[in-house]
C-alpha cells in the first residue's frame, strides 16, 4: 500500500504552508534520514526473524529425520520378525505334511500293485 502522486503533492503543499520554502530541504533531509533508519530497523528485524526461524526449521527437520529413521528401524524389525515366523510356520507345515504325504504315496502304490 503506497502513497499516490496526489497524496505526495498534498503533503508537500501542507509542509510548505506550515514551515515555509526555506525549511523544505532540511525537512526533506530529516525525513530521508528517518526513512533510512526505519528501513534499516525493518531489515534488521527481518534478518533476526529469518535467523531464528531458520534454527527452528533446522530443529524440526532434525526431529522429523530422527522419527523417520526410528519408524524405518521398527518397520524393518517387524518385517524381519514376520518373515522369520512365516518361514518357521511354513517349514513346520512342510515337515508335518511329509510323513502324511509319504503314507498317501505308499497307499497309492499298494493300491496300484494290488489292482494289477
Amino acid at each position: 500500500m503506497g502513497i499516490s502522486g496526489q497524496e505526495i503533492i498534498i503533503i508537500i503543499i501542507v509542509i510548505l504552508l506550515l514551515f515555509g520554502a526555506d525549511k523544505l530541504p532540511e525537512i526533506a533531509r530529516t525525513m530521508g534520514k528517518g526513512m533510512r533508519e526505519v528501513r534499516k530497523a525493518t531489515d534488521e528485524i527481518k534478518k533476526e526473524f529469518d535467523e531464528s526461524t531458520q534454527d527452528i526449521r533446522k530443529d524440526i527437520n532434525d526431529v522429523t529425520s530422527s522419527v523417520k529413521r526410528d519408524i524405518n528401524d521398527v518397520t524393518d524389525s517387524v518385517r524381519k520378525d514376520f518373515n522369520d515366523v512365516t518361514d518357521s510356520v511354513r517349514k513346520d507345515f512342510e515337515d508335518a505334511g511329509k510323513p502324511l504325504s509319504d503314507e498317501i504315496n505308499d497307499a497309492a502304490r499298494d493300491l496300484n500293485n494290488g489292482i494289477r
